[in-house]
Order: C-alpha cells, then sequence, then structure tokens
C-alpha cells in the first residue's frame, strides 16, 4: 500500500493530476498506519504482522 501511494504521489506530480497526488499521500499514511500496528503486534485484517 505504501508504494502504491509512493507511486501515484509520482504519477499525479509529474502529470500534474492533483486527486492522484491526494490518493497517494491517503495511502501512504494508511500504510503507515498498518504497519506500525503490524509492528507492535496488534493483528490487522486476522493476520499477526501486516506484510
Amino acid at each position: 500500500m505504501i508504494v502504491l501511494g509512493i507511486i501515484l504521489l509520482v504519477v499525479g506530480y509529474v502529470a500534474g493530476i492533483a486527486i492522484l497526488w491526494t490518493i497517494g499521500i491517503i495511502l501512504i499514511v494508511i500504510g503507515i498506519i498498518l504497519l506500525i500496528l503490524g509492528s507492535v503486534g496488534h493483528k490487522v485484517g486476522g493476520r499477526r504482522h501486516y506484510w
């Protein structure tokens, strides 16, 4: 999810499409939150680790 967010950020920045840039930021934030939850031991989506 973090990688997809970074790709959308780059494509949105290069193409000048603001909605892709916004969606990219949202995906990066959600990905980081899920990564932190998974790394501290909370189950995310029924899995012990997010990745």
